[in-house]
């Protein structure tokens, strides 16, 4: 039983850069590489980038962590909103207390 290998990010984007250069049959023959692996690679580089090659990385579950990440920003901004908007309110009424205060 053969082990199965792995390639890193890096290598993966070398090899398709080879094979963009010298042809991709001479490029999988070098590396041993089946030429479905190679197809499915450039299919998510393709259409994800350098995204698509972490493990399990689909289109789906990358517009999914895309608007996940822009919810994320608009709460962090709602927040961010929310507590001026609180530190406001307490400083006005530091203000207020401490001109009544001189009233009398």
């Amino acid at each position: 039983m053969s082990k199965r290998r792995t390639f890193s990010k890096e290598t993966k984007l070398s090899i398709l850069k080879e094979a963009k250069e010298n042809g991709v049959s001479a490029t999988l023959l070098k590396h041993g590489i089946y030429p479905v692996t190679y197809y499915s690679w450039k299919k998510k580089y393709e259409q994800m980038g350098e995204a698509g090659f972490r493990h399990g990385m689909t289109p789906e579950h990358l517009k999914e962590i895309k608007r996940l990440e822009k919810e994320n920003a608009l709460l962090k901004k709602l927040l961010a909103e929310k507590e001026l908007e609180g530190h406001l309110k307490s400083e006005l009424l530091k203000k207020k207390f401490a001109w009544e205060k001189r009233k009398k």
